[in-house]
């Protein structure tokens, strides 16, 4: 029996009644169909904590940082040691790299010529049950992570991806989008330096070895090969692409669009049903149409889903869905930056405030994992939603013809005990064991425990802004002014009939 403590919670799933869509041959309910069906779900608390120190650097010679942005297991790669640890490797994306400009205290923002990759990373977990508190140097034993290798990705004709702003627009490919791979509109750095710019957000680890990333510029989510070759592109429907104005495309995140995607609020949640192929993303918030150019406007964002079985045509949006955000005690939205599939119709999703180490502020109100179902939902995709002349909500209120997505707590990253059980902490003083601010990824592994089938691994990882005084980017140092190491956690969960995400 474990020895820590356990926390319930009832997710109630309404079953109205399901639009009718490609995805109906998918079984969404969690029991059969009365009129309401009920969910049990556990979390049994904090068992592992790692680090990866801030001014620690990749292959490449620059600083590794940023990689919380996604995370996923390798396939095959997990596995229970006779010891009862268990080992793996994590796949790991950062985002658009560090400005060199930038200054930690002033918030400047900026973009640099970084290129995209994705890192490997090997873990020894040996799960902590125990009510003693462990220093913070012994907690880090719990997880214990080794660099492997780095992948950098390049887009057509061997070209270098960047991390710079898109300020300009390239032609969609003779054949889009009757032929599968070519590409859509793509945002560039500018019309004289015509590279792909990619700020990754998300990745899912394919059976093949491929992979899928989101990214928040487009709201493109783009797929790689193993070597980092780009193989194809998925462009989300109009209402959640960036447009000006006059309706053209605007992929800079440095202002916010007339319609789609916030500037820096793409897909930031990307996840897989690996039985049924169906790839879903998440935006971070609302798009603008929808309210999501205030903070207490913007909680009703959106989830898409489409078919990735077959690859030689190019993947169908075949559902949509409005998923309510939670919301401070000033009613600003707690915005999402990531989601893990559970089982059809149910979703983790890591929504947060912007505090903690290297944050706003030190002391963290909200940071969890979360559970969402779709269960019930209106399904909008194909509708007049897809269009961003037909907001789905107005001054934060959602369209009465819409049933969204039901929403409720799971994970509290920062309750006070699992904390103080790895020698971390909430609130002052800003120190190595003050718990990171972006947590931005999740994935899930089975526990392989005979007696608890139904217990996974829930990892997270955060994303450190690739803070630290001794860091290189782009063979230029820099001081960020503050150390911040990337933090990953691991709770154990008790998930009834989720579906097994890595083996």
């Amino acid at each position: 029996m474990l020895t820590i403590l356990k926390t319930y919670v009832l997710l109630s799933v309404l079953s109205r009644g399901v639009s009718s869509s490609p995805l109906a041959h998918i079984k969404l309910r969690a029991a059969t169909t009365p009129a309401r069906a009920f969910v049990l779900r556990s979390s049994k608390g904090l068992v592992g904590f790692g680090l990866i120190p801030s001014d620690f650097r990749d292959s490449v010679g620059d600083t590794l940082g940023g990689i919380g942005s996604g995370i996923d297991i390798k396939r095959g790669t997990w596995a229970q040691t006779a010891f009862g640890s268990y080992t793996g490797t994590f796949v790991v994306t950062p985002d658009r790299g560090y400005n060199v400009g930038r200054n930690y205290r002033l918030r400047s923002e900026g973009a640099i010529d970084y290129q995209s990759r994705q890192h490997e990373i090997d873990f020894v977990f040996s799960p902590y049950y125990g009510s003693s508190k462990l220093s913070f140097s012994d907690a880090q034993d719990t997880l214990v992570l080794t660099y492997k290798n780095t992948v950098l990705r390049y887009e057509r004709n061997n070209v270098k991806t960047s991390g710079l702003d898109p300020t300009a627009v390239r032609a969609a490919q003779s054949g889009f989008p009757d032929n599968a791979t070519a590409d859509p509109q793509m945002p560039i750095a500018s019309t004289s330096y015509n590279h792909l710019t990619i700020d990754a957000e998300g990745l899912v680890a394919n059976d093949d070895g491929s992979f899928w990333v989101s990214d928040e510029y487009g709201p493109y989510i783009y797929r790689f090969s193993a070597t980092g070759q780009l193989i194809q592109t998925i462009q989300p429907p109009k209402a959640i692409l960036p447009l000006d104005k006059n309706g053209n495309l605007l992929f800079t995140s440095e202002d916010d669009p007339k319609t789609g995607r916030g500037g820096n609020h793409g897909f930031e949640g990307l996840t897989l049903d690996r039985v049924n192929k169906v790839l879903y993303a998440m935006l971070q918030a609302a798009t603008i149409q929808d309210g999501g150019d205030e903070r207490d406007t913007s909680r009703y964002t959106r989830l898409l889903a489409w078919n990735v079985s077959d690859p030689s045509i190019r993947p169908p949006l075949i559902g949509e869905w409005v998923v309510p955000l939670p919301l401070s005690d000033k009613d600003n939205t707690q915005e999402c930056n990531e989601i893990r599939f559970v089982k059809p119709g149910i979703f983790l999703a890591l929504s947060r405030d912007g505090d903690g180490h290297g944050g706003d502020d030190n002391n963290t109100k909200y940071k969890q994992a979360d559970l969402f179902s779709i269960v019930g939902a209106t399904d909008i995709h194909g509708t007049k939603y897809d269009d961003p002349a037909n907001p789905i909500a107005s001054d934060g209120k959602l369209k009465s013809d819409i049933t969204p997505a039901t929403y409720v707590s799971f994970v509290d990253f920062v309750e006070e005990n699992g904390l103080e059980r790895f020698g971390l902490h909430n609130d002052d003083p800003a120190d190595q064991t003050l718990i990171d601010a972006k947590w931005e990824s999740l994935t899930l592994a089975s526990c392989f425990d005979s007696e608890f089938p139904d217990d996974f691994f829930l990892f997270a990882a955060a994303d450190n802004d690739y803070l630290t005084e001794d860091g290189v980017s782009l063979g230029e140092s820099y001081d960020a002014d503050i150390n911040v190491d990337t933090q990953f956690l691991v709770f154990r969960v008790t998930l009834p009939g989720a579906v097994p995400y890595n083996s």
